[in-house]
């Protein structure tokens, strides 16, 4: 009895596994080629920033800090990154909503509300985020953008 209900289980559960879905996700490739670039862009730009790449849940993935950059940008690349992982959108919407006067946005979770960070996205679906600090805001974001347009080509 025990065989033979094995012998109908045991192809259920493997194609039940096999149907799984497939995640998607930012492997070493896909980092190092995004950091080249932005790399690039941040010589290019004659600037000295962090970058830093988070996956979809915001953990670290890469963090870089150029000699010249100043020491808080290890946190500020890291909350950009944290913040345009967990909402989808460039962390430039913060400090947007802010300005607006929306300062309750200020106790949501990984919000931060200053430019320079975006999600990473393939198919429509957040990978992750990249930021870049220690230039203008606007700047850091040029030097992001950088990053996943290289990811994207």
């Amino acid at each position: 009895m025990f065989r033979v209900l094995a012998a109908v289980l045991i192809p259920a559960v493997t194609m039940f596994a096999a149907d799984l879905p497939k995640k998607q996700y930012l492997n070493l490739v896909a980092i190092k080629t995004m950091v080249a670039a932005s790399e690039a862009k941040a010589k290019e730009l004659n600037v000295e920033v962090t970058i830093c790449v988070v996956d979809e849940s915001g953990n670290l993935l890469f963090l870089e800090k150029a000699d010249g950059a100043s020491l808080n940008t290890l946190q500020f690349a890291q909350k950009k990154a944290r913040h345009a992982a967990f909402y989808g959108s460039p962390s430039k919407d913060g400090a947007d909503a802010v300005k607006k006067g929306n300062v309750e946005a200020l106790a949501f979770p990984e919000f931060f509300p200053n430019q320079g960070g975006l999600p990473i996205k393939v198919d429509g679906k957040v990978l992750g985020g990249i930021a870049a600090s220690g230039a203008k805001s606007e700047i850091d974001e040029q030097i992001a953008q950088a990053g996943i347009d290289a990811l994207l080509k």
